[in-house]
């Protein structure tokens, strides 16, 4: 049995409340879980005290049993100075995608075609005098 330390969603629509919970992997997000470890409440400001609560002992012992976190969960034990921040890659989050560079592309060749008639009759005028 793998153990997950993850988040389980409460809360009514569109007002999403979490719990931070140790589970077995296999069952629902929202389903059966071990014991409740926190709560995190993406509602409240960034920096109040109260958007995410844990109890950082229990969690340790779950870990230590050999639980694995989530990404998010291993964020908050980051933020919480309880885990070594993890360098993350991800090259392709600044490329744009299919549709910006199609724009980009327009845009680069219309801005080229006015200039070029721009200077066509700058270069008439040159060789007129």
């Amino acid at each position: 049995m793998s153990i997950k330390i993850r988040l389980a969603r409460g809360g009514s629509k569109k007002r999403p409340f979490y719990r931070i919970v140790a589970a077995d992997s296999r069952m629902p997000r929202d389903g059966r879980f071990i014991e409740k470890l926190g709560v995190y409440n993406p509602l409240l400001p960034k920096d109040s005290e109260e958007r995410v609560k844990m109890d950082v002992e229990r969690i340790q012992y779950w870990m230590s049993q050999g639980a694995q976190t989530t990404d998010r969960v291993a964020r908050f034990l980051e933020a919480a100075g309880v885990v070594e921040k993890k360098v993350r890659n991800n090259p392709k989050k600044a490329v744009p995608g299919k549709a910006a560079t199609e724009r980009a592309q327009a845009k680069a060749a219309k801005a080229a075609e006015a200039a070029e008639a721009a200077a066509a009759p700058a270069a008439e005028e040159a060789t007129a005098e």
